[in-house]
């Protein structure tokens, strides 16, 4: 049997959209995690990994089939969900929302931006299960062509229009040229590693 590195803490526990997430506490000490630190929100123990040294810190969440593994961090305010999975060395911070079918093995395959648009939120960019590209943005969540068109639809010919599509320019050239997959079979096959080493 596997040495736990964390428990759940019952008492300090938050609901959220009729899901409960409660705090981690380290068990014993591991990478820079100190035994009896508090960490951030899981909804349960299959949300991060008890081998390894990945950890949830601060106020950051982890929910739903979203998992976190291999020396992978999540911390500040971001929320990882859905079925996403930061693994490797990958971190994820800020006010950042990984969610869908992201596949973040580094942190060259994420970015975010805060203050954006006229509601000053924060705008996520990954890479997804399929190589592509997904946005997140409020309640908006699909590919970089999406987000595009839906830009359009709704704030065409604004100052708005102008600056998402900026922004939607710089997260192409940012995942594409700047860190691009080389080889979308390597990309594949961390994750099937990763996968294969969750399951032992």
């Amino acid at each position: 049997m596997k040495t736990k590195k964390y428990e759940l803490v019952a008492e300090k526990s938050i609901e959220y959209c009729g899901l409960k997430l409660f705090r981690i506490r380290a068990l014993i000490s591991f990478g820079v995690v100190r035994a009896g630190e508090e960490g951030g929100f899981v909804e349960s123990e299959k949300n991060v990994d008890q081998s390894g040294d990945a950890w949830v810190s601060g106020n950051a969440w982890v929910y739903g089939n979203a998992q976190v593994s291999g020396n992978a961090w999540v911390s500040g305010n971001a929320q990882v969900y859905d079925d996403a999975r930061v693994y490797g060395d990958a971190r994820v911070y800020g006010d950042a929302r990984v969610s869908d079918n992201a596949m973040i093995p580094d942190e060259t395959q994420i970015l975010w931006m805060s203050n954006v648009g006229g509601e000053l939120g924060t705008l996520t960019a990954f890479r997804n299960s399929l190589g592509g590209i997904t946005v997140t943005r409020g309640c908006f969540i699909g590919t970089l062509d999406e987000f595009r068109t839906a830009v359009t639809t709704k704030y065409g010919g604004t100052l708005l229009e102008t600056g998402y599509l900026r922004l939607a320019n710089y997260i192409e050239w940012h995942l594409t040229e700047l860190h691009p997959l080389n080889n979308i079979e390597d990309f594949f096959n961390r994750q099937s590693e990763e996968s294969q080493s969750e399951s032992v």
